[in-house]
């Protein structure tokens, strides 16, 4: 909220989206199978406040004279629909035929130029990639870089040498969304906003629409042909995320709703059997609020101690020696991300498993951004547990799984109570089912698990050491050419610390709902806010970020696309800037 209209900065957006993913605990899953359950900122950028006489408010401030404001902008010169045409929640509009305007359709005209601009790029006599260099860095010293071992002729086996031909250029027929145009603008669609939601192959979908079309019935609880089949495919599904991420056996793998619904499980199962007051559950600043809330909340209910760790002093992580120094006896749980949703750093898990392991504490390892896009050895890591989402490797929405050591899912209570989890039921107790069906009650999201497996087998197919070669090279690409714009600061490792393939960023004196709806208006899909990442973003000292995340389907041309679309909205910000 801001006091008063007259005060309004210039700029069109006051406030950040509430994009709060609000994740609700609760599972509903089958029987003996799968479990589905799972500052507003201003701009900083003002140098000074639009003149009253330059805007309209259509109707209504909300009570004591303040204004909730959306991040909508009227552009002339840019089309959209009604709804982004009037600043959705009663906002202004800069008036039709006033100076203001004209200085914004002049800079407008130029932002829409981003992408013919660059459609040179990757293309015969474009510009080559080693121009990309950012300015300010000294060049590089050494022999040249090799090149991505991501680079082989289609269907050519893992490890072996190909033609050049990149896998996105290989895989992006198997994600028709990506040839679509946005409606609003025509612009053709630039997906980067992978580590929210990654994109799903025709494959996938089919395998979901099998369900419903030929075989829909419910699982475990009947013996007639759709049920059989429905329950061998469910099952298989179950099979094919185990082999994938090579646990010791199915039995190991947990259905749930999503990674969210998957440390919850954790939480209220062994948390609750466990946790008593002087026990101590280590997480740390850089972990999402699915990794750090449900924590919150059990060690409220049992008195243990939740401590967190900061980031490394080069910001590639959390700091490793603040960790070693907190690891005590009392110790009971660390949970950590393996891979960063903002920073991209990649955690030392050996390290931190070694020593978890000399003061006899469990960990568990949010993998949501590291199972996607790279390979994953539940047996070489040696943790307790891991959770990660379907929708962020090429798999629907409403579908997680948890693993768990069998030995650890043995000792954990069951969560929910309901068909499927049970062993015998009477009328004054019931036992319970093995894991992991003990686990999973109730009817389970069967087209959407049987849907996960085919993206496993899609993945699989396509080679996960294959996956991150290519998403390392192009994620370097992208840092590279992202430092190239004046103005911005990268959040994370550099590309030779290691590094995922997504930025998080700011532009000086932009707020970054700003940047990335102009970025949405030339095709290019960003994400802005916090990324569920509160805490890490106060650490920071910032209150949002900008990012973009790749996947296996992007390509340098839409790299090309995505930077040169932000360089052209910083300078229609910097026009308007200027003229006020």
């Amino acid at each position: 909220h801001v006091p008063s209209l007259a005060n309004l900065p210039h700029l069109f957006f006051l406030g950040e989206r509430h994009q709060r993913q609000r994740h609700r605990y609760r599972p509903t899953i089958n029987e003996a199978s799968s479990n589905p359950s799972t500052p507003r900122l201003h701009s900083p950028s003002c140098k000074k406040p639009l003149p009253s006489s330059e805007l309209t408010f259509p109707a209504a401030s909300s009570p004591q004279g303040s204004v909730c404001v959306t991040p909508t902008p009227v552009i002339p010169g840019f089309s959209g629909n009604p709804s982004r045409k009037a600043l959705v929640s009663s906002r202004r509009l800069v008036a039709p035929n006033s100076p203001m305007a004209s200085s914004m359709a002049a800079a407008a005209g130029t932002l829409l130029t981003a992408q013919a601009a660059t459609a040179q790029r990757g293309k015969p006599g474009g510009s080559a990639r080693g121009s990309c260099a950012p300015p300010h860095r000294a060049a590089r010293s050494g022999p040249p870089r090799r090149a991505s071992t991501a680079l082989r002729a289609v269907n050519a086996p893992a490890g072996v040498a190909g033609t050049g031909v990149s896998l996105a250029e290989e895989v992006r027929k198997d994600f028709p969304i990506l040839e679509m145009r946005i409606p609003d603008s025509g612009k053709q669609l630039v997906y980067l906003d992978n580590a929210a939601s990654s994109q799903t192959p025709t494959q996938v979908i089919d395998a979901h629409e099998a369900f419903h079309r030929q075989y829909k019935a419910n699982v475990h609880r009947g013996v007639h042909y759709l049920s059989g089949k429905a329950t061998d495919k469910y099952e298989a599904a179950r099979q094919k995320i185990a082999t994938f991420i090579n646990a010791a056996t199915d039995r190991e793998i947990v259905f749930t709703r999503n990674a969210s619904e998957a440390v919850n499980l954790v939480a209220y199962t062994w948390g609750t059997a466990n946790l008593k007051p002087g026990d101590e559950v280590i997480v740390s600043v850089l972990e999402h609020h699915s990794n750090l809330v449900p924590w919150q909340m059990v060690c409220k209910q049992t008195g243990a101690t939740l401590r967190h760790v900061g980031l490394a002093k080069d910001g590639n992580g959390i700091d490793m020696d603040e960790l070693r120094s907190m690891v005590n006896a009392k110790t009971a749980l660390v949970a950590l991300a393996h891979v960063s949703n903002v920073l991209g750093s990649e955690l030392d898990v050996p390290a931190v498993v070694a020593l978890s392991r000399q003061h006899g504490a469990k960990v568990l390892l949010d993998a949501c951004q590291s199972v996607p896009h790279m390979p994953v050895d539940v047996q070489a890591l040696g943790v307790d547990w891991i959770v990660a989402s379907g929708h962020k490797m090429c798999g629907p929405t409403g579908i997680g799984f948890l693993w768990g050591r069998m030995d650890v899912l043995q000792t954990m209570p069951p969560w929910m109570g309901g068909g499927e989890m049970i062993q015998d039921v009477y009328m004054d107790h019931s036992t319970y089912a093995e894991p992991p069906s003990r686990f999973e009650a109730g009817t389970p999201a069967i087209a959407e698990a049987i849907a996960l497996g085919a993206a496993c087998d899609y993945l699989t197919k396509v080679g996960m050491d294959r996956v991150h070669a290519y998403e390392t090279e192009i994620g370097t690409y992208l840092y590279e050419r992202l430092s190239e714009v004046e103005g911005v600061t990268v959040y994370g490792p550099t590309p030779e610390q290691g590094r995922a393939g997504l930025c998080a960023f700011n532009v000086e004196g932009l707020h970054a709902n700003d940047v990335c709806t102009l970025l949405d208006q030339a095709g290019v899909a960003t994400r802005s806010g916090h990324h569920c990442t509160q805490p890490l973003h106060r650490y920071l000292e910032i209150g949002a970020s900008a990012r973009a995340s790749l996947y296996i389907y992007n390509t340098t041309a839409e790299v090309d696309v995505f930077v040169e679309s932000l360089k052209d909205t910083v300078a229609f910000f910097r026009e308007i800037n200027e003229g006020l």
